[in-house]
């Protein structure tokens, strides 16, 4: 198996302090084509770690990716997630919450979507929208942002006593970043059909956001949940990190095909 060490995926680890410390440009040294080779001799791996999931039913994981716009969710699930079985595989994609959404708690559209025993769920993007979007597009005021955290924190303690793991990642994507890839989407038209009229403003409040992400960074890591901030200047080594993690992941399930006997024999099969 080819996934990052421990060390370097321990790297990503949120530091409360400071979430955002670490520069989204490094590469840890590592070279792009070495990445690239890795994530390939991954994906069987990974697709029959997950099959072996499916079978057993027990436990399920969720993938949380967050970051900010063009950070590269898309690509992720594009070139990791694409090499699971579909059949275990459930991913969901969230925007501005629509109207029969807003009726409900803040939770509810997420609690809905949640993976079964068995399955590995993808969130793109995530109830922590609740803690940034939200009260950016006037769904929630600051004074009930206390109140959202501590049930966040309360509904992921729940979910891994359910055996239900979150593996939180944000995709940290420097501003100069950022805006080159939104030329690109600009400029090409098979990329410009993702490009909306508030990735204009999202742009122009990148600072404000990365500090409402710092504050809700530090106040939401904690151990039975962290988060890892994954650099994402770097599609390749962005990718790599994101499939080492999710393979670490399932490493600790020590996963193997079901023993439960047959449920006929082969002499049953003949004489049928």
């Amino acid at each position: 198996m080819s996934r990052l060490p421990d060390d370097l995926l321990d790297s990503c680890r949120c530091d409360p302090a400071a979430p955002f410390a670490q520069d989204p440009e490094r590469d840890f040294g590592l070279d792009k084509q070495r990445a690239q080779q890795a994530l390939a001799e991954l994906r069987p791996w990974l697709n029959r770690q997950q099959r072996m999931l499916w079978a057993n039913r027990n436990n399920a994981l969720l993938l949380i990716l967050q970051g900010t716009d063009c950070s590269g969710k898309d690509g992720v699930i594009r070139r990791v997630i694409s090499s699971f079985d579909p059949q275990g595989l459930r991913i969901h994609s969230f925007q501005k919450p629509d109207a029969c959404e807003q009726r409900h708690d803040f939770l509810w559209r997420y609690q809905r979507r949640l993976p079964t025993a068995g399955l590995l769920g993808v969130f793109n993007r995530s109830y922590y929208e609740g803690l940034i979007s939200d009260p950016l597009e006037g769904l929630c005021s600051a004074a009930e942002l206390p109140a959202r955290q501590h049930a966040i924190l309360a509904f992921e303690q729940q979910l891994c006593r359910q055996s239900t793991q979150p593996l939180k990642c944000f995709l940290h994507l420097s501003k100069a970043e950022q805006k080159r890839r939104l030329h690109e989407r600009l400029e090409h038209s098979h990329k410009r059909w993702k490009l909306h009229a508030s990735d204009l403003q999202a742009h122009r409040e990148f600072d404000l956001r990365e500090q409402l992400w710092t504050e809700q960074l530090a106040q939401t890591d904690h151990a039975a949940a962290p988060w890892y901030i994954i650099p994402a200047d770097h599609r390749w080594l962005r990718d790599w990190r994101v499939a080492s993690l999710l393979a670490r992941e399932l490493e600790r399930l020590q996963l193997d095909w079901p023993t439960a006997p047959a449920p006929f024999s082969a002499d049953d099969l003949e004489q049928a």
